[in-house]
């Protein structure tokens, strides 16, 4: 019965988030807000009849990195060069700011820590948990809405990368102040040869991807071939060089994506997302939230962790977008959409809590912070997104139907 009952559970999960995913759609809401909304229902915090096992979590791993895979394969080459440099800073600032207000409210709650003691390193490891983000809801809600493919969109995302990867490596520092063991400059040597890889074999993959796709145009071996590619770049990140595998996927993306048939394989490769892999992925958020274990003694800090959380990826984000001359509403739509918190921040958590700089009541405030931001960041870019054109009027518009239509080719 155990054996067959995970089929059971995948029904639940799916009927539900389609369900709620419709409703949120009927109440002008992204469709995601409503899959997050079914997995609390369906999970421990309400009627406790699907739990998150190892196994819904493997198959949820796999939905953020279609989902991560399908950015890449959508992102404009050219315009994520222009990009490139504003999003670098972006997430710098974006990383930095909620670094110190992290570690400034755990001091305003347990006292002020001298430098490298031991409460020193749990403050500085709470803004850490902060610095990380989760670009999957943000992606999907923009998708929806199609605004994946403009300035702002390629900005959000490229930032979030860059963010991960630069979170990553102050996780390694302050876990290296807790273990000696721990080599923060082979973590830095790892990232670099890991985007150095990337560059060099990204290359060689696009041209023999670029011969396939002229020989066997439009064919189902090229999608094939691009998952394959995808795992493999996951894969790879994450066991070789210790880099988050959504960012190997998403540079994965990234290297097909100026292919002929890149809009073919990212159809291909949503018809697995949307059918199975990203409501499970959703859904798992609302699954691992328990209510039911948040002590009262730690709420007053959850809630403070929520809204300093909240605040300080759209204020760190937000305030360098507009040095970089961002249009102030386009500087509040990176700074929303940098604000989501997920899988990095709970496995972040998670190598805290091994090595004993978090204790679970922190963890518990961290899926409140996760859930919140969650279903917040599409609501609020949809409400700024309201009433303008989409991307591609957008595009139609500044270069006229003609270059519009030679781009698209």
């Amino acid at each position: 019965m155990e054996t067959y009952g995970i089929f059971l559970e995948l029904a639940i999960i799916v009927i539900t988030s389609k369900i709620f995913g419709l409703l949120a759609k009927k109440l002008k809401a992204p469709q995601v807000v409503g899959q997050i909304v079914a997995g609390i229902l369906i999970g421990p915090s309400v009627l406790g009849i699907v739990s998150l096992t190892d196994f819904l979590k493997q198959m949820a791993e796999i939905g953020v990195i279609l989902l991560m895979f399908s950015a890449g394969l959508e992102t404009n080459l050219r315009d994520l060069k222009k990009t490139g440099l504003k999003a670098t800073l972006i997430a710098c600032c974006g990383v930095f700011i909620p670094l110190i207000c992290g570690s400034l409210l755990y001091m305003a709650f347990y006292g002020p820590a001298s430098f490298g003691s031991e409460k020193f390193l749990k403050a500085v490891f709470i803004g850490v948990i902060l610095t990380a983000t989760s670009v999957s809801i943000t992606v999907q809600a923009l998708k929806e809405m199609g605004r994946l493919k403009g300035e702002i969109g390629t900005t959000i995302v490229s930032a979030a990368i860059i963010d991960d990867v630069i979170g990553i490596i102050v996780l390694t520092v302050v876990v290296g102040f807790k273990n000696p063991e721990s080599k923060p400059l082979k973590v830095i040597l790892s990232t670099i040869m890991f985007f150095a890889f990337a560059l060099i074999v990204g290359v060689v993959l696009y041209k023999i991807m670029k011969a396939l796709d002229g020989k066997y145009p439009h064919t189902r071996r090229i999608p094939i071939m691009g998952l394959a590619i995808c795992f493999s770049f996951a894969y790879i990140a994450e066991a070789v060089f210790g880099v988050a595998d959504i960012t190997g996927a998403y540079l994965a993306g990234i290297i097909l994506c100026s292919l002929k048939d890149s809009e073919y394989i990212a159809r291909k490769t949503d018809i697995n997302s949307y059918m199975l892999f990203g409501p499970i992925f959703f859904a798992s958020i609302g699954l691992n939230t328990n209510l039911d274990s948040i002590d009262m003694n730690i709420i007053l800090f959850t809630v403070a962790f929520v809204v300093v959380g909240l605040l300080s990826k759209i204020i760190g984000c937000g305030l360098m977008s507009k040095a970089l001359k961002y249009k102030t509403k386009d500087c509040i739509k990176i700074g929303v959409g940098m604000m989501t918190r997920g899988e990095v921040a709970l496995i972040v958590s998670q190598k805290g809590r091994s090595v004993g700089l978090v204790g679970e009541a922190y963890f518990t405030a961290v899926i409140v912070l996760i859930v919140v931001s969650s279903i917040l960041t599409p609501i609020i870019l949809k409400l700024l997104y309201k009433g303008e054109p989409d991307d591609t009027v957008k595009a139609v518009e500044a270069t006229g139907t003609g270059d519009a239509g030679k781009a698209a080719t």
